[in-house]
Order: structure tokens, then C-alpha cells, then sequence
């Protein structure tokens, strides 16, 4: 633990030196429209598309037609699917170099916006992407790019950091470097009406998670508190609205914004346990990351709680509650709302000592948490789930009826 300490200590001081400058945002109904535009001022003549295979294609004509008023090619790389890995970056940076581009935009959730980073990573270093996990690896200024999100979650388009998985290794990593973040932003809640409403209930479980560890962890600063708080309470009102029904624009556009202002916290102030630990079940069992957070969520917050009594007191009186146990109540209780599990049916017992490992390697090296959890301590919060998939798949005993003769 004290080495733990001392490791954060000496990262808040060097993370108060690093200069984290925002995108270019454009924001509002039908901004896709502006995205030729946007690539005109830094001179693209090519442009390489970064998206999925399907999720994505009902957006890509507005976007073509937008760069084509503007006279700039593109070439469209749509082989992203979500937890993109190290072979799909690969794949990615040579097709950026056999199509002459010039310059990147992303268009999608989480997925392909990370993807793009790496690839614009992978394109100016030209190194093996497992050796750009960490902070500060790149330090090379990216092409220019452009990032388009489909899904009110991640807040990829306002962060410095791009996760990726390894397969072979069943793991994901997470590069950080001020060069990963992307010179613009358009945020259209158009783009997002159509989003199912697990999707949207998993996204929007991630931008609350991202905006609750970055409150509670030690790196926050009052721009990154702020960029919490209005976050939470955005997300608390309208992401039922948002699953109840996804053509509500009102929500769609207050849940966007709530994603990107919750990148906007932990791209300054980090994350924690919460996603340490889903990042290591989504490279084992690909257990979709926004779902992950949600059930992970208020039993970190639960252990959590001691160390962060008045922080966690700050949020409840946020949403007009009382105290900290009150918010991890009300965080379970938004999960039922949006009908989330509560247990990770793929997980194993032989697993948790690994996956707990490599967590607590991911947060100890790199997230400012404001309690300790140990080895021992993030297998028993595991096993909790465990024992949740197992009674149920138990069926319950069944008590015979007495009958009357």
C-alpha cells in the first residue's frame, strides 16, 4: 500500500504538469452536417472513415455528402467491431497508408473512435501497438482527426485514452497520451435515436461510472468536479427517459452531452476499481464494457464508501438524497430501471485470481482510488457475483401442497 501511495502521489504532481487541451466541439440536431467543413480547416483532402460494419451505416450518407460539398475524398474502413483489438489496428494503419489518406474520422460508439486513435497512433510511430500500453508512449501528434459518436457512454471523443484488447493474452490495455485526444468533436442526437435500449442503458451506465470515479477519485480538481456533477445529475433524469423512449431528442441530446462532459472529468481525474475490473472481465468473457460498470458499480462504491464518506455525501445531496449509502441505493435502483443483470453468468471461480491480478495491476499503476482494495479483498467482491449466478441457476426448492383427503 505505501508504494501504492507513493506511485499516485508522485502521478498527481506529474499530471498537474500535463496539459490537456479540449476538442473543437460542434454539438446539436443534424451537426453531422458540419463535418466537411471542420476537415477543410486543417487542409484533409482524404479522409479514412473509421466505423462498424452495420451499426453505424444509416449515418454514413450524411457524412459522405457533407465531405463531398467540401471536395474531400474518403475511404471507408468499416471493419471495427466492439473490443477492437491489435490486429484490427494493424489492419486499420495499413489501409490509412494503401488509400494515401491524409486524415481520420470516427464514426461510432466507443469501439471505433478507440480503434482510431490507436490507428492514428500506429500510422506516426509505426510500432507494435502492445508497446504503446501505459501513459505517454506516442508523443507524436496524431493526423488530424475528427471524432463522430453514435452512443451516449464512452466519451471517447473528449478523452486522452483508447482501449484495446489482446486476444492471445484474453486482456485489454489502455493507452493514454494527450496525442490520442481528437481535434474535433461533433456530438448529434440525431445519430442516436435509433440506439436499442440496452445499448443505450449500457452506454449510459459507463458515462455515469466514468463520472463517479473521476468525483470520488484524488485527482479531481474543481473543472474536473464540475464536469462530474453535471454529468450525474443529467444522467440520473434523463437516461430513463432515454430507454423509455430513444426518440425523446431532449434526452438523447442531454445524455450525449452528459457522455461528453463525463469524459471531459476522467480524461483529467482517471477512473478506479470499477473499471479495472470490467475491463479485465470484458477481455476474458467480452462481457460488453457499459454492462460490466453498471453491476460492478455499486459494490466497489460499497467498499469504497469509508474512504470517500463526504465525496460520495456531495453526490447524494446532488440528486437530492442524503448520504452516500442512499446514492449506491440509487444507483442499484436505476440499474432495475433500466433492467440491468446483476451477475456475470460467464464468470469462473478459476478465473478471479487472474482477473483480479491484472485489475489491481491496471488500477494500482495507473488510478487515483481513494481506498485500497486488496488482492484477497477484489477476489471476495468476484465472488459475490459468483454466488449471484449461481442461486440463479438453482432453481428454488419446490414445498408440496398439502392436500385434503
Amino acid at each position: 500500500m505505501f508504494l501504492y501511495k507513493a506511485v499516485v502521489g508522485v502521478n498527481k504532481q506529474l499530471n498537474k504538469l500535463v496539459t490537456i487541451p479540449f476538442p473543437h466541439v460542434e454539438a446539436g440536431i443534424d451537426s453531422i452536417s458540419r463535418a466537411g467543413e471542420l476537415m477543410s480547416l486543417v487542409g484533409a483532402r482524404k479522409a479514412m472513415i473509421v466505423t462498424g460494419r452495420s451499426s453505424s451505416a444509416a449515418m454514413l450518407p450524411s457524412l459522405c455528402d457533407s465531405l463531398n460539398a467540401h471536395e474531400i475524398d474518403y475511404a471507408i474502413f468499416n471493419q471495427v467491431m466492439p473490443d477492437p483489438t491489435i490486429a484490427t489496428v494493424a489492419t486499420g494503419a495499413d489501409f490509412y497508408k494503401q488509400y494515401n489518406c491524409d486524415s481520420i474520422i470516427a464514426l461510432g460508439g466507443g469501439s471505433p473512435i478507440d480503434c482510431a486513435k490507436v490507428i492514428g497512433a500506429k500510422v506516426v510511430k509505426d510500432r507494435p501497438v502492445r508497446t504503446m500500453a501505459g501513459k505517454l508512449k506516442i508523443r507524436k501528434k496524431l493526423p488530424p482527426f475528427l471524432a463522430i459518436p453514435t452512443t451516449a457512454g464512452t466519451g471517447s471523443e473528449a478523452t486522452v485514452a483508447a482501449v484495446i484488447s489482446d486476444p492471445a493474452a484474453r486482456q485489454k490495455f489502455a493507452i493514454v497520451d494527450p496525442v490520442l485526444l481528437p481535434d474535433f468533436a461533433i456530438i448529434d442526437p440525431n445519430l442516436m435515436t435509433g440506439l436499442p435500449p440496452g445499448m443505450t442503458a449500457a452506454t449510459g451506465m459507463d458515462a455515469l461510472t466514468h463520472a463517479v470515479e473521476a468525483f470520488i477519485g484524488t485527482y479531481n480538481t474543481p473543472l474536473s468536479d464540475s464536469y462530474a456533477k453535471q454529468a450525474i445529475e443529467k444522467i440520473f433524469t434523463f437516461l430513463p427517459k432515454a430507454y423509455e423512449n430513444g426518440q425523446d431528442i431532449e434526452a438523447r441530446e442531454q445524455m450525449a452531452m452528459a457522455s461528453y462532459e463525463a469524459g471531459c472529468a476522467f480524461t483529467r481525474a482517471f477512473v478506479g476499481y470499477v473499471h479495472a475490473i470490467a475491463h479485465q472481465l470484458g477481455g476474458m468473457y467480452h462481457i460488453p464494457h457499459g454492462q460490466a460498470n453498471a453491476i460492478l458499480l455499486p459494490e466497489v462504491l460499497r467498499f469504497l464508501h469509508p474512504y470517500c464518506k463526504q465525496r460520495m455525501k456531495e453526490l447524494a445531496t446532488l440528486i437530492g438524497l442524503s448520504n452516500g449509502n442512499e446514492f449506491i441505493d440509487e444507483v442499484v435502483s436505476l440499474n432495475n430501471k433500466l433492467n440491468m443483470p446483476d451477475s456475470f453468468p460467464e464468470l469462473k471461480a478459476e478465473d478471479i485470481p487472474l482477473i483480479a491480478k491484472r485489475a489491481l495491476a491496471e488500477a494500482h499503476g495507473t488510478y487515483p482510488v481513494p481506498g485500497y482494495l486488496s488482492q484477497r479483498q477484489c477476489e471476495r467482491l468476484l465472488e459475490q457475483f459468483l454466488i449471484a449466478t449461481q442461486k440463479e441457476a438453482t432453481p428454488e426448492p419446490v414445498t408440496p401442497k398439502c392436500v385434503e383427503s
